[in-house]
């Protein structure tokens, strides 16, 4: 099962609003606007993680709330979308949900839609008898100033369709809710006219990754091959990710996971598995039926044969060598190169290796057994022939 990650981060130096400063440690506006931001898109979290992700929503990673609902949920790779502000003079976290949106486009990621966002500002007139609102205007991207003096900088983030995050900070004890409408109103007004601009460069995500993004793919393994897949000691898997630089884990049985960093090694493995994991012809091998196998190997433990010449060799165990019990096949004579016949039983359901035995093709060895029975007669007919001896005159 993959453990999928969204990871947003955001990086906002003095140098951006024309300050000078230290850049050490996390400053209280990356913290609000998204820095190392996790959430898990399959609901598997270790504890760390859990106290990790409430302790940051409480502060608030807006851009990452705009820009979690559009990944997909079965995604197999980590993302993380990292957000450099180099000049600030107004929203940054609608900025950082804007180009998070087109970079994860760009990047592959199939997202449901592109995502844009706006900052709606509030400047307000009082009147000290009513202590009410007496007028206001609104400011759709609101600057840094206009921030900084205005009533209200109310963030909406969302798609086409609906709003998927939204932030106010206000100053005012109360606004009525009909500002709050309009305020929404204008930001969606807004929010339509910023997802054309990003629709003429970018429209939908791309239909295929970068050259340098990683790869996935599964490979379906039967039974009868995964020892030749294998390989002795995981010789042939150890080999493969050494050589190629994937990594290779097991999912069922018959199911193998191979993870590649870049699509040339995945193309690499994949030739490799095809290379060591080619058709041996077993189709052409009938279940009980006799064949004449060349030993190609003489082992302590038995014979190694083949069947046609592109196989690869399988052990013939002394127990299948012969109705006799042998330690070592040279007992039997038995040389690199002779041919010998051999009785085909298919494949080990349990490890699919190919089953052979030559014993089952001998008759029994003849063993001259004596019974009891036997010995009676033989004595039996000593003690008439003397009896018979005894009474000739």
């Amino acid at each position: 099962m993959y453990v999928g990650l969204f990871c947003f981060v955001l990086k906002f130096p003095p140098y951006a609003t024309n300050e000078i400063g230290k850049v050490t440690g996390v400053n209280r506006r990356e913290l609000g606007h998204g820095e190392y931001k996790f959430v898990n898109l399959h609901g598997i979290l270790t504890e760390t993680f859990f106290l990790l992700i409430i302790f940051y929503s409480n502060l608030g990673a807006l851009a990452e709330k705009a820009l979690y609902p559009v990944i997909p949920k079965d995604f197999p790779f980590t993302i993380r979308v990292t957000s450099e502000v180099l000049e600030s003079n107004g929203s940054s976290s609608m900025a950082s949900a804007c180009c998070g949106s087109l970079a994860l486009m760009d990047a592959g990621v199939p997202i449901s839609s592109a995502v844009a966002g706006v900052a709606v500002g509030l400047v307000t007139k009082n009147n000290p008898d009513k202590d009410e609102i007496e007028d206001y205007r609104l400011l759709t991207d609101i600057l840094g100033i206009e921030d900084y003096n205005g009533d209200m900088d109310f963030k909406i983030a969302g798609t086409n369709k609906g709003i998927t995050a939204l932030q106010a900070d206000i100053k005012l004890p109360g606004i009525p809710l009909k500002i709050v409408m309009e305020a929404i109103q204008q930001a969606s007004v807004a929010k339509k006219e910023i997802l054309q601009i990003m629709n003429k460069v970018i429209s939908k995500p791309r239909a295929s990754r970068k050259e340098n993004g990683p790869v996935i793919e599964t490979v379906q393994v039967p039974l009868s091959k995964r020892a030749k897949f294998v390989g002795p000691g995981g010789y042939n898997l150890k080999k493969l990710q050494a050589e190629t630089g994937v990594t290779i884990s097991q999912v069922d049985e018959e199911t193998f996971s191979i993870f590649a960093p870049i699509p040339s090694a995945m193309h690499e493995a994949r030739d490799y598995i095809m290379e060591i994991c080619k058709d041996d012809q077993e189709q052409q091998l009938e279940f009980g039926a006799v064949y004449t196998a060349t030993i190609t190997e003489i082992r302590d433990s038995g014979v190694m044969v083949k069947l046609y010449p592109n196989m690869t060799a399988v052990l013939l165990h002394n127990s299948q060598l012969d109705q006799r019990k042998i330690q070592h096949p040279t007992a039997l004579g038995l040389e690199v190169g002779q041919e010998i016949q051999v009785k085909y039983f298919g494949r080990d359901p349990a490890d699919g290796r190919m089953r052979l035995s030559r014993k089952v093709l001998q008759s029994p060895a003849t063993t001259v057994v004596k019974t009891l029975q036997d010995r009676s007669s033989i004595v039996m007919e000593e003690s008439v022939s003397q009896s018979s001896s005894n009474s000739s005159p």
